[in-house]
């Protein structure tokens, strides 16, 4: 047995979000995601895209002037209050609905007919585990800026947020 001092590291906390002033994401605090190229559409908000009214998907607006609904991000790590890279997280939007259902994300069922998975409300904010893992999201840079995954870290899928633009209805549908 040697005598040689046991040292013992802690990974470090991945660097904190933050917002366009340079501000720290905090949890609980309400945010918009807007494109960072002007001319690109506006903020996300909720629409019903299919042929059934509810659940509704999260979709970015048409127009650059409209900056969404505002949203929250809850991290597995509740505790620590700020948004952190690479950490799972719920995202919820603030807003009220016609829909009897949460406006937690999920990652939905994939549509076979388009080849896309597609993100929608009615996910289950907090409890980790197998049954929520469609309920997700990571944060993650790109250049300068930050993009959103599909990511749980208790699997091994992972995938970059993007839109599709359904020609039906003419959203900018989150896949």
């Amino acid at each position: 047995m040697s005598n040689e001092p046991l040292v013992v590291t802690a990974d470090a906390a991945p660097d904190v979000v933050l917002d366009i002033a340079r501000q720290k994401l905090h949890t609980g605090t309400n945010y918009y995601i807007l494109p960072v190229i002007r001319g690109r559409g506006g903020g996300l908000t909720l629409a019903s895209t299919g042929k059934e009214t509810c659940p509704l998907d999260v979709v970015q607006e048409r127009s650059e002037v409209e900056i969404g609904l505002p949203l929250t991000f809850s991290p597995v790590n509740i505790t620590k209050g700020v948004i952190r890279l690479s950490t799972d997280q719920n995202i919820k939007f603030s807003a009220s609905t016609i829909c009897v259902q949460s406006t937690v994300w999920k990652l939905d069922s994939h549509d076979d007919s388009l080849g896309q998975w597609f993100v929608t409300t009615g996910g289950v904010e907090g409890n980790p585990g197998r049954e929520t893992t469609s309920n997700w999201f990571k944060i993650e840079k790109f250049d300068d800026d930050y993009k959103l995954v599909f990511c749980p870290s208790v699997c091994d899928i992972c995938r970059d947020i993007g839109i599709y633009i359904d020609q039906a209805t003419g959203f900018a549908v989150w896949l």
